[in-house]
Formats: C-alpha cells, sequence, structure tokens
C-alpha cells in the first residue's frame, strides 16, 4: 500500500504533513524539508487536533519572533 501524505498547514518553511496508511497516520512536522518533529496516532481525529494545537504554538512563537 502506498503512504498519502496531506499539507496541514503551512508558516514560512515550517510545514505539518499528514502521513497515512492502513496501520495509522504519522503527524510531522518539517523545517525546510527536514522533520523536527514526529509523532504516531491511531486515529485521524487526534491527529488533527494536535496539528492545530501546533500551529498555534507555532504560529505564536513566530509572532514573537516578528
Amino acid at each position: 500500500m502506498i503512504d498519502e501524505e496531506r499539507q496541514l498547514w503551512r508558516l514560512g518553511d515550517l510545514e505539518c504533513v499528514m502521513v497515512s496508511c492502513c496501520s495509522g497516520a504519522e503527524l510531522q512536522v518539517r523545517k525546510a524539508g527536514e522533520i523536527v518533529l514526529r509523532e504516531l496516532f491511531p486515529l485521524k481525529s487526534d491527529l488533527y487536533e494536535r496539528a492545530n494545537d501546533l500551529r498555534t504554538e507555532y504560529g505564536a512563537a513566530e509572532s514573537r519572533r516578528s
């Protein structure tokens, strides 16, 4: 089976993607193409919730730097 990859959000050179396959879903945060965070989830709904939390966290950190 081929894994499916979907970008969930992007903030500059930081992106969050979901890689799904038959055994669950993997959340990856990548900076300039390099994986900086990887988490596995049995349910996509949990992954989406975590992705939203991360977008809020990274967005807040980015705005503090600006």
